[in-house]
Formats: C-alpha cells, sequence, structure tokens
C-alpha cells in the first residue's frame, strides 16, 4: 500500500522574543501580507495559498521554521516515516488527546506537523 502524503496549507515561523515585533512588522507593513489572525504571541498572515503563523517563541536564540504535511491515515504514515527514519517527537509541543497526527523531523532537522486534515 502506497502512503498517501501531501502539502499541508500552514508554515509556521517560531522567531524569538527580540526578534518578533520586528518580524511581525516585515510581514504586516513592508510586505503588506493581509491578516487571518492576530493574538498576543501569534500573528497569521495570508501568504499565497498558504498560511504563515510567526509565534513568539521564547527562549530561541534563533528562527525555525515548521512545516505540515497531510495524510488520510495518519497511522500509516507514521509507520511508513518512522520506517524511513524519520524521528518522531510529540513533546516539542503539546497536542490535544487522541489528535490524529506528529511531529516529525526531516534529515535537516526541520520540524513537520503531519496529520489527517481533518485533526483541528
Amino acid at each position: 500500500m502506497d502512503t498517501e502524503i501531501s502539502g499541508g496549507i500552514n508554515i509556521a515561523m517560531k522567531v524569538p522574543a527580540h526578534q518578533y515585533d520586528a518580524t511581525v512588522a516585515f510581514y504586516r507593513d513592508v510586505l503588506k501580507l493581509n491578516r487571518v489572525a492576530e493574538r498576543p504571541e501569534e500573528m497569521g498572515f495570508v501568504y499565497g495559498s498558504n498560511r504563515l503563523w510567526i509565534d513568539k517563541a521564547a527562549g530561541y536564540s534563533r528562527a525555525e521554521v515548521w512545516l505540515e504535511l497531510f495524510t488520510p491515515d495518519f497511522g500509516a504514515t507514521a509507520q511508513h516515516l518512522s520506517a524511513a527514519g524519520m524521528i518522531r517527537d510529540d513533546a516539542i509541543e503539546q497536542l490535544p488527546e487522541g489528535f490524529a497526527g506528529g511531529w516529525f523531523f526531516n534529515p535537516a532537522g526541520i520540524v513537520h506537523m503531519v496529520r489527517r486534515p481533518d485533526a483541528w
């Protein structure tokens, strides 16, 4: 059985607290991207057909980009990714109980949220 995986719509940029305001201002004021959400420590923008989420990340020393992948069968996909050597670590950010998804790292250490499209 082939595992079906496709790109998701969310891109998360985890930005150190000392760079957060300037980073948000860049996307808001310089690029003038439309906002989809605004919270005290998170700003969401329309980024083409995707959503760019800029999160204030306390304790970070540099920015990270986290990507999203969709799959209709999370269990089979999780097994497939683990067998391919991708490391799963659901402790990096809490997920709801019974959530049909998980956090995986690609070989370069980039975080990927792998989930069913209806999981949230």
